[in-house]
């Protein structure tokens, strides 16, 4: 393992500076949208990046505290009273993926139809970009974690971008051309594979360009400098002696209540679903192609979950935005995902007031590269040249996903799925041909119940007169039903003077006359 982590040290090492780049105005923006202290969310990325990090069994998934979570942790504050009531929901929450994990409810992950996962990457690739634009053009009212369509303030994803447009600030442009061009130019092969250009990530480059830009404008345009909500803000300590003061603890006082059950179980369950999405996401995306084990990894969501819970942490999850950005700036082991939560941890307590001089629009430009190679338009060429039955649940999970939000688009693409993967079975498993009036009805693999309507109407097809042949040597299994359905066409043939022959059934039938 040692040889392993070493090896890989300097691609790990780079990707976790670019994941905290990602993940440091993440944390923060998700708890303020959450309406939690704005701590919680860095504790939340601490905790998902170490803890979670060297539990799970994913060499480049990263966890941290879940946008698409934070509607429900923002009403469920509301209706406990207090942020240290939810805290005690979120331990039992975590306790509870605990015991799905080891139960190997995992599993479940295993059976999300791969268009509805290609949708839900770039969805939010899209809406990452989309997200932004405010940001890279200065108009920072909405919080950077939010990603629901439906925002707070009665704005959404475009009312907001319109409001950019007109109250832009000039200081914020110069940034982000600056920061898009070194992070596009550093993607160039001859920038990549140049030992000294590329030891240092390119995003912290951007950063830095970001803080000296800004720096500047004092100088030539002082009006232009970006201040306050323009900026990183992370609560700066008086001294180490202060660190506990950072920490928010529980108070189960109203764990006898149905209500704090119904959440912890919400938690639970919700957070589940959306770790085993993003795991699946990160497997499909690992050039690698490493398969990770869904149930450990609902272990590690578990115990990183009652961990936050009980320091004061937000919920975690393993996410997508953060992932992305592991995957594509490189790295090759979970060592970058434990790294950028030492990162968090470090940095956030040793320079916070360097930190806090980043302007959010360079960050907007990291996010927006992020979301490209979500959301390439090549990908969408790709499944289109599958076919409709894979492109339409992709695009109605974008669709879905972009107009409500990541829990509820997922479910519509998962309706959307599941009906394209029936009626695709329906087809598959009874198929009819006809060749100068003769007849091969062929059951495939298993028939069930639910092929019973396509089977009566392919018979319904055959005329009079016909030679039939019913071969089910390819089927395992087939249900009573079907066994009716045909037992009935048998029986009606005579009238029909449909001649029939067998082939293949291990299953009683009436014999033909």
């Amino acid at each position: 393992m040692n040889k392993l982590f070493g090896s890989n040290l300097k691609y790990d090492l780079k990707s976790s500076m670019v994941v905290f780049f990602v993940a440091l105005p993440l944390c923060l923006g998700i708890a303020v949208a959450s309406g939690a202290p704005p701590m919680s969310g860095l504790i939340a990325g601490i905790v998902g990046g170490i803890i979670v990090g060297v539990l799970s069994g994913s060499q480049v998934s990263v966890s941290g505290p879940a946008a698409g979570l934070t509607v429900i942790v923002l009403d469920s504050i509301s209706s406990l009273g207090t942020f240290q009531l939810f805290l005690a929901t979120l331990v039992i929450a975590g306790l509870i993926q605990l015991g799905l994990g080891l139960v190997k409810a995992g599993i479940l992950g295993y059976y999300f139809p791969h268009s509805v996962i290609k949708g839900m990457l770039s969805a939010i690739g899209l809406i990452l970009i989309l997200k932004q634009i405010p940001h890279a053009l200065g108009y920072d009212k909405d919080q950077m974690g939010d990603l629901a369509f439906k925002q707070l303030d009665n704005q959404n994803t475009f009312s907001e971008i319109w409001l950019a447009i007109q109250y832009f600030s000039p200081g914020a442009i110069p940034i982000v051309i600056v920061a898009l061009a070194i992070l596009i130019g550093f993607d160039h092969p001859k920038i990549k594979h140049n030992k000294v250009l590329s030891a240092v990530p390119a995003a912290l480059w951007a950063v830095l360009a970001g803080i000296v830009i800004n720096q500047f404008y004092g100088f030539i345009k002082p009006e232009w400098i970006l201040k306050d909500e323009h900026l990183v803000t992370i609560p700066v300590l008086g001294g180490f002696n202060e660190i506990g003061s950072l920490f928010t603890f529980p108070d189960f006082s109203l764990i006898t209540t149905s209500n704090f059950w119904v959440i912890a179980v919400t938690l639970a369950i919700i957070g589940s679903i959306e770790s085993l999405l993003s795991l699946e996401a990160a497997d499909k995306m690992d050039p690698q192609k490493r398969i990770s084990p869904a149930s450990r990894e609902l272990v590690a969501q578990g115990v990183g979950n009652t961990v936050s819970g009980l320091i004061g942490g937000l919920p975690v999850t393993a996410v997508i935005v953060r992932t992305t950005a592991n995957i594509t700036s490189g790295a090759k082991t979970k060592l970058s995902a434990i790294l950028h939560g030492i990162l968090l941890a470090v940095l956030v307590l040793a320079i916070p007031a360097m930190l806090n001089k980043i302007p959010l629009s360079c960050l907007a430009a990291v996010l927006f590269i992020v979301g490209f190679k979500l959301a390439k338009p090549s990908i969408f060429v790709h499944e289109w040249e599958k076919g409709l039955d894979q492109f339409l649940p992709f695009v109605i999970t974008i669709l879905a996903i972009l107009f409500t939000d990541l829990l509820m688009g997922i479910g519509i693409g998962m309706v959307v799925g599941m009906f394209f993967v029936i009626k695709t079975n329906f087809q598959e498993a009874i198929t009819l041909t006809e060749r100068n009036g003769n007849y091969l009805l062929k059951l495939h693999k298993d028939v069930s119940f639910l092929n019973k309507a396509p089977l009566k109407n392919k018979l319904a097809t055959i005329p009079e007169d016909s030679f039939v042949v019913i071969n089910a040597f390819k089927a395992k299994f087939i249900d009573q039903d079907i066994r009716d359905v045909l037992n009935d066409f048998i029986e009606s043939s005579y009238e029909k003077n449909i001649k029939i022959e067998i082939e293949g059934f291990n299953y009683n039938l009436k014999q033909p006359a």
